[in-house]
């Protein structure tokens, strides 16, 4: 059952799910989304669109955006009048944030790709074919454990 995961099972879950050919986004919220009562088909479904950076423009990383969209599962608050609640959950985002930028020098999927001599990926639209070589010429497994574990971490310790 999945609620019995442990957090290191989810940290690779969200791997597995991107080395099947989800996208980061796709791969991180759907690893954690049953503890938030989400089922992992919608959780894939609202991720879908944040894959490559956001649609593919090389933008905002799309594991980072799948650590936003988990702290807003975890801690976002759901009155429009709750500024606190928007404070905390904002301080949670840029202090996750701020991990993954440390961890990966950048928030930025074409700073990311182009870091270590990896390839810069263009930002069409249209999806890379998942080959050996595509995983080769991309960092985006790590980053994918790497969104996932800082979020893990999060859970263990609040």
């Amino acid at each position: 059952m999945k609620s019995s995961l442990t957090l290191d099972e989810r940290v690779q879950r969200a791997v597995d799910n991107f080395m099947a050919g989800y996208g980061c986004c796709q791969s991180v919220v759907a690893a954690f989304s049953d503890l938030y009562g989400l089922d992992e088909t919608m959780a894939k479904r609202i991720a879908a669109g944040f894959g490559g950076g956001v649609g593919r423009l090389r933008m905002m990383c799309g594991a980072v955006s799948g650590i936003v969209m988990l702290v807003g599962l975890d801690c976002g608050q759901t009155e429009g009048s709750d500024r606190e609640g928007k404070s905390a959950c904002y301080k949670v985002v840029q202090d996750l944030l701020a991990k993954s930028k440390a961890e990966n020098g950048s928030l930025i999927c074409a700073e990311i790709l182009g870091i270590n001599g990896y390839e810069k990926a263009p930002n069409s639209y249209i999806a890379s074919a998942r080959t050996a070589e595509y995983y080769k010429t991309r960092p985006c497994a790590a980053k994918v454990e790497s969104a996932a574990r800082i979020f893990a971490e999060y859970l263990k310790n609040k």
